[in-house]
């Protein structure tokens, strides 16, 4: 087992809590623990409550019925619960793949939905976002990907950092193929709930197909980041053993605290929701605005869901625009070569926060004095 250096996250290592402005953070804006009592009545005195042991290594029996709610078909034994969303990439892959085996990932993605399954020794096949159909990727293409050997198909809706949804229509059509072909899906909904204005929530994948597992989170469109809550669900309780036989060796279970935190926040997931749709509301209209205001300097797709975009600049190097907006901004931007090196005129956004109006005004300020990809 060999990984190589997360690119993504060294660079928030070094950056994250000393940049003065974070402008390509992935998860949206948080609460406090008092916000998130005031909505759940006799939260805080059930946490006082709280016994401070070990936690059922699956997740508690009342988070993962709370989780099974977001879900059609899903029940709790049907839940594996981890520590955050990226202890589940590595469980899935460590328990699917083998030396030789084949996978079919989208590009640009998360560095972990390909390179862990890379350090296991199999084989990645990318699966291209093209930025000129806005970020969609060829449905032609993907029969050809995923053969008939492919072990598992990766997809990430709405995709993380372009933004981009196919209709429902389209993704229950990828997962068709990837059944035809018995390859299990492996699907990245951590964004899912924040789709854009308009656009149709895509069903979980392991409500269309009894193999396929989906990932969830409390960090994104939930803005809980510091519970560390993450899950899979999925119908084929074998996969889900493997997969928690592959946890015993990692966190092996959670901690009782970030658990209970995270059924409050599910009982009042409505609540939470209904204000990150009206903050992202807000920031994508300026968004928008910005963009169309300098389709002189940038490529830009609005995006269809989640909290990141995935812009370009129509000149220059994206690597140098991003350090000269922190050096002279203090404004954090994620580079595109961090996705790989096929993307160096994109940058990340990330417009999920309540200072993303101030940060873009910055960022603005900033492009005055950017021309012809020098400042």
């Amino acid at each position: 087992m060999h990984l190589p250096p997360f690119r993504l996250e060294r660079f928030f290592a070094r950056h994250e809590f000393t940049a003065p402005r974070l402008l390509c953070a992935s998860d949206g804006e948080t609460l406090s623990v008092a916000e998130l009592f005031d909505l759940v009545p006799g939260a805080e005195a059930g946490l006082a409550r709280l016994r401070l042991g070990y936690t059922d290594s699956r997740g508690a029996p009342e988070l993962r019925q709370a989780i099974a709610g977001l879900y059609d078909t899903i029940g709790p034994d049907d839940v594996l619960v981890h520590v955050g969303a990226e202890e589940a990439i590595y469980t899935f892959m460590a328990a699917t793949l083998a030396s030789g085996d084949e996978i079919v990932a989208p590009t640009p993605c998360y560095q972990s939905l390909s390179d862990a399954a890379t350090g296991f020794g199999a084989r990645v096949s990318a699966w291209r976002c093209d930025p000129a159909w806005g970020f969609a990727p060829d449905m032609g293409e993907l029969g050809a990907l995923l053969g008939a050997r492919a072990k598992a198909l990766v997809l990430n809706y709405p995709h993380n950092p372009t933004g981009w949804m196919p209709s429902p229509e389209a993704f229950a059509a990828m997962i068709g193929m990837a059944r035809e072909r018995g390859a299990r899906v492996f699907s990245d909904e951590v964004y899912r709930f924040s789709e854009a204005e308009g656009v149709p929530r895509l069903p979980a994948a392991c409500d269309l197909d009894e193999r396929a597992v989906s990932l969830g989170v409390m960090s994104k469109s939930f803005g809980l980041a510091g519970l560390r809550v993450g899950w899979v669900a999925c119908r084929d309780r074998e996969q889900l053993a493997r997969m928690a036989q592959v946890k015993d060796y990692l966190s092996i279970c959670g901690s009782a605290v970030s658990e209970y935190l995270a059924v409050c926040a599910l009982a009042a997931r409505e609540a939470i929701l209904g204000r990150m749709r009206d903050l992202l509301a807000k920031n994508h209209a300026l968004l928008r605005e910005f963009f169309l205001a300098r389709s002189d300097l940038f490529h830009f797709v609005p995006p269809r869901g989640g909290l990141t975009t995935f812009p370009g600049l129509l000149s220059g190097d994206a690597d140098d625009f991003c350090q000269a907006a922190l050096d002279r901004a203090g404004l954090l931007l994620l580079p595109g070569r961090l996705y790989g090196k096929e993307w160096p005129d994109r940058f990340r956004i990330g417009f999920g926060r309540a200072d993303f109006a101030e940060n873009l005004e910055a960022l603005a300020a900033f492009c005055q004095n950017w021309h012809c990809g020098k400042a």
